[in-house]
């Protein structure tokens, strides 16, 4: 089990806490908002009212004991910002902020976020991602160039083994999973010899321009 500390209630922050809760992890909800605490205190292990941007407050609540914190106040720069800073100098291990857009990024950056994330923009390549192509099952951005990307295999793949499609080379991707057709599994890692099935998915890893080029097999 991890500790996560989220601050921030809107949609995304409430999203997270109660998921992450849900997901069995110990999660403390922290948002100046009264209202909004009580909505989401019977869903998470901890919920406190009291403004971040205070760094006292936070070590009263000892935040730096956690082992992530998500900044989900993304509508306001100056007040994610201060949020950041302050979970920094306290000592806080890892720190993942909501932006709303590139400047704001390049601000958290600055000042030590270890990951910002776009959650509108994130959604939106995945839905894109779907939508032009029917193959496509899932698809997770990693940064501007790279992503992982799980699909349905071209027939051209079928019956064939991971090493005689030697696909790293062909098409500058990597297959790191392959999810069985026949029982729904998943299959990490899975070696050379592995023959792919007629319904067996891939889950590959390379730069979004590369991963695109598979739509067309």
């Amino acid at each position: 089990m991890k500790t996560f500390v989220v601050i921030g209630l809107g949609r995304f922050g409430t999203a997270v806490a109660t998921e992450l809760c849900e997901l069995g992890h110990e999660v403390l909800a922290i948002d100046a908002h009264e209202e909004s605490v009580q909505q989401i205190a019977e869903r998470v292990t901890h919920a406190v009212t009291g403004d971040a941007r205070d760094p006292a407050v936070l070590r009263a609540l000892g935040v730096r004991n956690y082992d992530c914190a998500i900044v989900a106040v993304g509508d306001d720069v100056g007040n994610s910002a201060l949020i950041t800073l302050n979970l920094k100098e306290i000592g806080v291990k890892r720190v993942i902020c909501k932006a709303q857009s590139h400047v704001h990024r390049k601000v958290l950056e600055k000042i030590g976020a270890d990951r910002v994330v776009f959650p509108e923009h994130e959604m939106g390549v995945k839905l894109a991602q779907g939508l032009s192509s029917s193959n496509v099952l899932n698809f997770i951005e990693l940064s501007d160039d790279f992503g992982i990307v799980e699909l349905e295999i071209p027939k051209s793949w079928q019956h064939r083994s991971i090493r005689d499609l030697d696909v790293r080379a062909k098409h500058h991707v990597n297959i790191i999973a392959v999810r069985k057709g026949s029982t729904g599994l998943l299959d990490v890692a899975p070696g050379g010899d592995y023959v792919l099935e007629s319904k067996d998915a891939v889950v590959t890893l390379g730069r979004n321009e590369d991963i695109n080029r598979l739509h067309d097999l």
